[in-house]
């Protein structure tokens, strides 16, 4: 009966064209990759990308690299055991203060936490706050782990529109219990806009609310030294539970969330990812000291200047393209730049067309995003040259003059 079901799903997949399969990178992470071919029988093919999340190009970065590489001769390829039991090592301590210390001019009394993902950073924090006596007000365009957490969580959940914070202050004037949690992704990771996290926390404090933070896409991009969306509006408050990633344009794997201490030593006791899980290899917590260098120093801020003029780039040249086509590009000033075609046969047959020319932007299609709005996530790195993009630009002129001439 199991198979014949899953069977019965594949099926239902592939007539909806939602059928998702893996492709094999044969090179690290880079702008210019090599991948196996989709037919096991055709021949490995080199691709320009643009759709890695990699926004600073550290996930490669020769420093980055060896610190890794440093990790692993100083503490071995393994933690052996989770956090509470010996697995937390020195090198995972210290990657913890340092982030406390980055976040502190904005979570007073901060501490911070490392975990192996951001998903099970999510998890932890709204499984273990979400206690039967709060509402969890979540985004409805939050990340899939966002929204897990507010279901496995025992608290009432509430979803209020994107952007839709009159709506959020409705259902937060209406709501009786205790504990409030408003729960949002800062960048969100399919259309590249941002929460207004001022008018949050102006909404938290008036209704006595606290906000969760996804900064999965804005840790190391946004913000003075890159220090994330808090640092980009300036804001400060005890009200504030953050999670940053550190597998985006850290380069490296893992997250951590930053709070108030005393958040984060209840998490340590009750959160069930942190405490049931092997810690993650401290080689990693390693590297990402390296990562941090960069980031705060010289080059980061270099980094993110190409990352600006390429998205002013891919706003200007994608977006006559995008009109003449039919196609929406959204105003975004972001790494990420959400191509919206609609249809999702258009989105895979643009996906492959531009294949067909040697890059790879793959089609996001539904429940990834909502019906209707199948698009190329237009995914920038550091990484990427001005050539780069003009390659990309040429290759959508020629899918837009042959879709108007079909």
């Amino acid at each position: 009966m199991l198979l014949e079901t899953i069977a019965r799903a594949r099926a239902e997949r592939e007539q909806s064209l939602l059928q998702r399969r893996c492709r094999v990178a044969l090179t690290p992470c880079a702008p210019h990759q090599t991948f196996a071919a989709a037919n096991p029988v055709d021949p490995p093919r080199d691709l320009l990308s643009f759709c890695s999340n990699d926004y600073l190009g550290l996930a490669a970065h020769p420093a980055v690299a060896e610190a890794m590489a440093e990790g692993a001769r100083l503490w071995g390829a393994g933690s052996g055991s989770s956090h509470l039991v010996g697995g937390h090592g020195l090198a995972h301590a210290r990657l913890e203060e340092r982030l406390a210390q980055w976040l502190a001019p904005h979570i007073p009394e901060a501490r911070a936490l490392f975990f192996g993902t951001g998903y099970m950073a999510n998890l932890a924090v709204l499984a273990t706050l979400g206690t039967a006596d709060a509402t969890v007000l979540c985004e409805k365009l939050n990340h899939a782990s966002l929204i897990d957490g507010a279901r496995l969580s025992r608290a009432r959940l509430r979803v209020f529109p994107h952007l839709g914070y009159d709506r959020l202050e409705t259902l937060l004037s209406g709501c009786d219990t205790p504990l409030k949690l408003i729960v949002t992704d800062s960048v969100f990771s399919m259309d590249g806009d941002l929460a207004d996290l001022p008018r949050l926390l102006d909404l938290a404090e008036r209704h006595d609310a606290w906000i969760v933070v996804d900064d999965a896409h804005g840790f190391g991009v946004l913000g003075a030294a890159g220090r994330g969306a808090l640092a980009h509006f300036g804001l400060r408050s005890r009200r504030l539970i953050y999670m940053g990633t550190l597998g985006k344009a850290a380069g490296v794997a893992g997250a951590f969330v930053c709070a108030h201490a005393d958040i984060v030593d209840h998490l340590v006791n009750a959160a069930r990812t942190y405490i049931y899980t092997t810690a993650a290899p401290p080689a990693v917590a390693h590297a990402l000291q390296a990562s941090l260098d960069l980031i705060e120093g010289a080059e980061g801020d270099a980094r993110r200047a190409r990352l600006r003029a390429l998205a002013a780039q891919v706003q200007t040249e994608v977006g006559a393209i995008a009109a003449s086509a039919g196609w929406e590009l959204p105003l975004r000033d972001s790494v990420i730049q959400p191509l919206i075609v609609g249809d999702n046969g258009a989105a895979l047959a643009l996906a492959a067309a531009l294949e067909v020319e040697g890059l790879r932007v793959p089609a996001i299609r539904p429940p990834t995003v909502p019906e209707g709005t199948a698009r190329l996530r237009i995914s920038l790195s550091a990484a990427h040259t001005t050539h780069d993009v003009d390659r990309l630009v040429a290759a959508l002129a020629r899918a837009a003059a042959a879709e108007r001439a079909s």
